[in-house]
């Protein structure tokens, strides 16, 4: 079963490389705690902010791409979680069918934040993160 969640927090850190993404269940006191790379962790912010930048960032590139093509990001699914590392789909309907496709979970949230897609967590990768 997959779980609703919001973005929560963003956590910049600018005395270490790594940086964080809080993600909290809409109906409940579940979190997800993401560690990201500080150009993920900005790009996150900059949609939430919507700060404008010259130039089409990758992640906006990729909202364009799919646009063109008749799709739409319809959610994000965090849907597992090996060795400490997140994994996640997005899912775009295109042409009255679904198609998943592989991401690393900060691009997809990126790309899904500012255009207020849903965000999922797999129920089993709360109860693993919670065990690690």
């Amino acid at each position: 079963m997959d779980i609703r969640m919001d973005l929560a927090q963003i956590v910049v850190s600018e005395t270490r490389d790594s940086q964080m993404i809080v993600l909290r269940e809409r109906n409940g006191s579940r979190m997800l705690r993401i560690v990201i790379g500080l150009t993920e962790v900005l790009a996150i912010d900059r949609r939430v902010k919507h700060i404008p930048t010259a130039r089409p960032l990758t992640h906006d590139l990729l909202a364009q791409i799919i646009e063109s093509l008749s799709g739409e990001l319809e959610k994000i699914v965090i849907n597992d979680l090996r060795s400490g590392t997140y994994y996640a789909k997005l899912i775009i309907r295109h042409g009255g069918e679904l198609v998943e496709v592989d991401s690393r979970p900060s691009d997809a949230i990126a790309l899904g934040v500012a255009t207020e897609v849903p965000i999922y967590v797999a129920d089993h990768v709360l109860d693993k993160a919670d065990e690690e």
